[in-house]
C-alpha cells in the first residue's frame, strides 16, 4: 500500500515540474529577440548613380573626340551632352559609349594614315614615292595650277592633255585638284617610271 502511493506521488510531481532550466532560457530569449530589418538601397539610387559614372565616362570619350576632329566641347556643350545623356538607360548609355570609342579609334588610324602619307610627300590621301615628289618639284615647283609658257603642259606634273586623258584624267589638269593630279600622276609613274618625265625624270 505505501509503494502504490509512494508511485503516485511521483508520477504527479513529474507531470507538475517546470521545464529544465536551459530550454526556459533558451525559449525568453528567442521571443525577446527583435526582428532584423535588412538594409535595402532604394532602386532609384543605383540607377542615378550608374548613370552619373557612365555619363562622367561618355563626356570624357567626347571631349578626346572632339580634341582629335579639331573641334573642342565648350563647358556649355558638355553640361548639354549631360543633359541628354541622363534620360538614357545604363545599357543604352554604355551603347554608345561603345560606338564612340570605335569613332575614336577609326579617327586615329585615318590621322596616322594621314601623317605617313604626308611624310612621304603627297596630298593628304595619296601616298607619293620621293622619286615623283622631285619630279613635281623640278616640273612646276609643286604647284598644281602650273602652266607652261606654250599652255601645252599643265598642272603639277605638267600633264599634256593626252598623257592626262591616257591615265583617266578629265577636263584641264591644272584644273584638277592636287589630290586628283597626285593619283594620275603616280598611275603614270607605276607605268613607266621617271621615263615619262624626260628632263625631270633623269
Amino acid at each position: 500500500m505505501r509503494l502504490r502511493t509512494l508511485g503516485a506521488v511521483c508520477v504527479t510531481s513529474a507531470v507538475a515540474a517546470p521545464l529544465p532550466a536551459p530550454v526556459a532560457v533558451a525559449s525568453a530569449q528567442v521571443s525577446a529577440a527583435r526582428p532584423v530589418t535588412p538594409v535595402i538601397t532604394p532602386p532609384g539610387d543605383l540607377h542615378t548613380g550608374a548613370i552619373s559614372l557612365l555619363s562622367d565616362r561618355h563626356v570624357h570619350y567626347a571631349r578626346r573626340h572632339g580634341r582629335l576632329q579639331g573641334d573642342r566641347l565648350t563647358p556649355a556643350e558638355r553640361r548639354a551632352l549631360r543633359q541628354r545623356l541622363v534620360l538614357l538607360t545604363p545599357i543604352g548609355l554604355r551603347v554608345q559609349t561603345r560606338e564612340l570609342r570605335e569613332d575614336i579609334r577609326s579617327l586615329r588610324r585615318k590621322l596616322e594614315r594621314k601623317v605617313q602619307r604626308a611624310r612621304h610627300g603627297g596630298a593628304p590621301d595619296v601616298a607619293i614615292p620621293a622619286a615623283l615628289a622631285a619630279i613635281a618639284g623640278c616640273e612646276s615647283g609643286g604647284d598644281p595650277r602650273a602652266i607652261s609658257p606654250g599652255g601645252e603642259y599643265r598642272g603639277k606634273y605638267q600633264f599634256s592633255l593626252q598623257t592626262w586623258r591616257s591615265v583617266g584624267g578629265t577636263g584641264d589638269p591644272a584644273a584638277a585638284s592636287e589630290t586628283e593630279q597626285d593619283r594620275r600622276g603616280a598611275i603614270l609613274y607605276r607605268t613607266g617610271g621617271p621615263g615619262h618625265w624626260p628632263v625631270c625624270g633623269r
